[in-house]
């Protein structure tokens, strides 16, 4: 299979869709890889590296579009990508479509077939291509948040652990998910009073078990979120409903509660936000203010540490993008039904539940998509 991985255009984003092993791992089963020049460049991925890997360079993006079989992307293709897809051409990439209907209108005028690795599952029912980057968006919510807490970023001027004497921040976690979990270790590794609120119990006695009295867990209810957000000085918001728009918890009224200089740090921002007042920022300029509250809204977080994101996320997608060029995208989806809930365009029709329910589209389901 000829495989194309083109520089990525939004703003601000240096991962790339593959590292020079990832290509070496594809060149090495048979397959074609075309590269964008100084695709990875920004992070220390040269064009040599990929040329030693076995890659071929090419000086656009057109170039790629108009020749490769696949394209592998980190984040959604952009108008101008979407327009240069060609029928039946198949992208591998994070597509976030719920909360997005120019992108999805975009993609079904395509005839592409669009796999979004946000959708794609296991067998212990998690999301093996987003966990990654909810790791790295988790993390980075806290080092954020935190600095937009100091006095010049217009936060409080709080220090998130405290010091001797002084109270550390309250922080407030809403979802217990991969986000939430490694949102509430960073903080917690900082020194922060922390909270965690889900809507399972399980989920919720295993962070009981594994981090103890160090972390409060909560039950979340409008009213046990309205409690913690009136008292925290960080929330961070870390809510997923798979393929679907994330559910607004904190309200405009909520809001009116809070602190002055308090911070939200929308993680689900890439789902539509889980703030009412969420709306998307870039990494250019990252916050805005409403009713005295700081909110930091970047949606492609884990392009702000771009290296790692992209070692992280080639680790996860390489075996999925090999069986897709091993065995072509029909057999590879008929073989692995993790992979089959990945498709969420296929030549024209709509083939994930969730998208097309929130943007209300007729369903196809992804099994009679393929037939």
């Amino acid at each position: 299979m000829l495989i194309g991985i083109p520089k990525e255009i939004k703003n601000n984003e240096y991962r790339i869709g593959m590292t020079p092993a990832g290509v070496r791992e594809l060149v090495s089963h048979g397959h074609q890889v075309v590269v964008q020049r100084d695709g990875g460049t920004a992070i220390g991925l040269l064009n040599e590296q990929y040329t030693a890997a076995g890659a071929t360079l090419v000086d656009t993006a057109a170039e790629i579009f108009k020749s490769a079989e696949m394209i592998i992307k980190v984040k959604e293709p952009q108008p101008d990508e979407c327009k240069m897809l060609r029928p039946g051409q198949l992208l591998f990439t994070y597509l976030h479509l719920a909360p997005d209907p120019e992108q999805t209108r975009l993609l079904i005028a395509s005839d592409a077939i669009a796999i979004a690795y946000e959708t794609v599952t296991d067998s212990q029912g998690g999301l093996p291509l987003l966990a990654p980057m909810s790791e790295v968006a988790g993390r980075m919510s806290i080092q954020a948040g935190a600095h937009a807490l100091e006095k010049a970023q217009g936060g409080m001027g709080i220090l998130l652990g405290g010091v001797p004497g002084v109270a550390p921040a309250k922080v407030t976690v809403i979802g217990g998910g991969v986000v939430g979990i490694n949102a509430a270790r960073m903080a917690m590794g900082l020194g922060a009073d922390v909270t965690i609120l889900d809507r399972s119990i399980p989920r919720l006695k295993t962070l009981d078990e594994q981090y103890g009295p160090q972390l409060k867990t909560l039950y979340s209810s409008v009213e046990t979120i309205d409690a913690e957000v009136s008292h925290a000085d960080l929330v961070i918001g870390a809510v997923l409903i798979p393929g679907a728009a994330a559910p607004k918890l904190v309200t405009r009224e909520m809001l009116k509660t809070m602190k002055n200089g308090s911070v939200l740090v929308d993680v689900a921002i890439d789902q539509g936000g889980c703030f009412e007042t969420s709306h998307a920022t870039t990494h250019e300029e990252p916050t805005y203010e409403i009713d005295g509250v700081i909110h930091y809204c970047v949606a492609n977080m884990p392009g702000g540490v771009a290296r790692t994101s992209t070692f992280a996320l080639t680790n996860a997608t390489l075996p999925f993008a090999l069986a897709l060029a091993n065995k072509g995208y029909q057999q590879a989806l008929q073989d692995d039904p993790h992979l089959m809930n990945g498709l969420n365009v296929h030549c024209g029709k709509i083939t994930c539940k969730a998208v097309a329910q929130a943007l209300d589209y007729d369903y196809l389901t992804p099994t009679d998509a393929i037939r």
